[in-house]
């Protein structure tokens, strides 16, 4: 058994953006460091801030604690995620998750296993309601 007590040790806040897996401005704090094949992440998604297209080996569970947002999963519609909200993503189900157009969103990212990141989100996949 392992106890982490707060935030990870030594780890701060990072600001992630236009590079190989969000598009816009996203902040992440981890939780906890990574066990077990485990990660856990506080996300914070500026409006219009999104993940590119991805996928964990054994799932994910986003808990969403601010704002609202977007969920798709590959062949399925975007739909709005709000806080409260939980979602389950299955094992290497591709997807993505991001803010809406005029809201930030902030969500706990449970990912089990290995990520695969992808191509960037397209702007015909990204809602029109939802861009900037």
């Amino acid at each position: 058994m392992k106890v982490f007590h707060g935030r990870a040790v030594g780890a701060a806040s990072e600001r992630r953006g236009n590079g190989d897996t969000f598009t816009g401005v996203v902040w992440a704090d981890p939780v906890m460091p990574a066990a077990d094949g485990v990660t856990i992440n506080t996300v914070c998604f500026e409006p219009g801030a999104r993940t590119y297209w991805h996928a964990h080996e054994r799932g994910q569970i986003l808990q969403v604690t601010a704002g609202q947002g977007w969920i798709c999963v590959e062949g399925g519609k975007p739909e709005v995620i709000r806080q409260g909200d939980f979602v389950w993503i299955g094992p290497n189900e591709r997807h993505w998750h991001g803010g809406s157009a005029d809201t930030f969103m902030v969500h706990i990212a449970t990912s089990l296993g290995k990520s695969t990141w992808q191509e960037a989100v397209s702007e015909h996949d990204y809602p029109p309601s939802a861009r900037r």
